[in-house]
């Protein structure tokens, strides 16, 4: 049954017959022939289909949502046995939000470095697309603000606090300020994240919404980064961002006063109960690189 309800979930997720197949590491006539044995078993039918895949029957939306819980169960019972008489090993998927791409490394690194058998893919997502992907057992843990938006029954650990600078090219307008203001950068062509990032909303709050349209978006902080080097127009990044990837000239990193607006970021995992043994470490991992948040350091969201 578990095999046949990967089956389902790799069809759902890559909506082909033959790149489900491959992802499962079987041939096409296997996916097709145990989807088959798995609406037999349920007796109702899961696929809407010809020659060709054409999504899910109602039935097989609702069987997908209780496959992806019994395939994590399963994993993570696996993972627990193995565990009690092995090292740390198996497969930990881990989405973070653009602005947190760069800290994945510095976690999962050392996280690697102890459990050497443990393998990582890291993707890059909205918040929303993590808390979503958290709830239907799609990811392991995400990277994620933890202080802005609802976040559900989730356990969280802080890792550190996002702040805010102006990215420039030098000789570009507020090039040569040592700070700038919010009301500043709301006066200058900037390239910013698109409207579906926390991290957008939250600038467009601080610049309190300002009318005139950003000549460029993208949901790629490397996109904006080469627009700033460029000097097409500048960008806002968070100060962690900056010194993980050591801006240089041309470009000049200028840190926004007034409000100086501070937002947690942090690791986010399902709260299951026994806790799957690679999440267990990977949380454990988190508390160890955790920054302690000081008492009234974070201005609340507005």
């Amino acid at each position: 049954m578990i095999d046949k309800l990967e089956f389902l979930i790799a069809l759902a997720r890559e909506r082909n017959f033959s790149r489900a197949a491959e992802a499962c590491g079987v041939t096409q006539p296997t996916l097709s022939a145990g989807i088959k044995q798995l609406e037999d078993t349920l007796g109702v039918l899961l696929v809407n289909r010809s020659s060709r895949f054409y999504g899910l029957t109602a039935e097989g939306e609702r069987v997908l949502v209780w496959g992806r819980r019994i395939v994590s169960d399963a994993r993570a019972m696996r993972q627990d046995v193995q565990a009690a008489k092995t090292a740390l090993a198996g497969h930990l998927t881990l989405a973070a939000v653009p602005t947190a791409l760069p800290v994945a490394a510095e976690l999962t690194t050392p996280f690697q470095a102890k459990h050497p058998g443990v393998r990582f893919t890291v993707l890059s997502k909205t918040s929303r697309e993590i808390l979503s992907m958290l709830d239907d057992f799609q990811i392991d843990a995400g990277l994620t603000y933890l202080d802005n938006e609802p976040l559900g029954e989730l356990h969280t650990v802080p890792l550190y606090h996002e702040r805010y600078q102006l990215l420039t090219r030098a000789g570009a307008p507020l090039s040569e300020r040592e700070t700038v203001t919010w009301a500043d950068v709301a006066r200058i062509p900037l390239c910013l994240l698109t409207p579906d990032m926390q991290n957008r909303r939250i600038i467009d709050r601080l610049l309190l919404n300002a009318a005139t349209p950003p000549p460029l978006e993208s949901n790629s902080m490397l996109v904006l980064f080469s627009y700033a080097r460029i000097g097409e127009c500048a960008c806002v990044v968070s100060e962690k961002l900056v010194s993980v990837l050591s801006v240089s000239e041309p470009l000049r990193a200028i840190p926004i006063v007034e409000p100086r607006e501070i937002y947690t970021i942090g690791l986010v995992s399902a709260r299951r109960e026994p806790i799957p043994p690679l999440t267990r470490a990977l949380a454990a991992e988190a508390s160890r690189l955790s920054m302690p948040q000081k008492e009234g350091s974070r201005r609340k969201p507005h």
